[in-house]
């Protein structure tokens, strides 16, 4: 094998790691977004649980779903007005928290 060749394959690893873990962070960050709507919409801690993974699942369904406009939609419809702006910068938040606890190990 060339070292050209060892290159490539070191790059394909890296990038294929790099997509795991953004994979799992984007998980992370819709479980831990659906938490944060969940407890502004009031749910006990086992509704919580399953509103959250109700999030996470929606992503599994239906690949690029907008969780955004998912959350946003909930919110309104129980009445809760929350501006845009705190929901995307939560978004933001959350995913930069998911990304540094699994590169962690948590």
């Amino acid at each position: 094998m060339s070292i050209f060749d060892r290159r490539e394959q070191a790059f394909e690893n890296r990038f294929a790691h790099d997509q795991d873990v953004e994979f799992r962070a984007v998980s992370r960050r819709n479980r831990l977004l659906g938490l944060w709507a969940a407890e502004r919409l009031g749910l006990a801690s086992d509704e919580a649980s399953n509103y959250a993974q109700s999030i996470v699942f929606a992503n599994f369904e239906h690949p690029g779903v907008d969780i955004f406009g998912l959350l946003r939609h909930d919110l309104a419809n129980a009445g809760i007005v929350i501006p845009d702006s705190e929901i995307r910068l939560t978004m933001q938040n959350l995913l930069l928290k998911a990304r540094d606890d699994i590169r962690s190990g948590n």
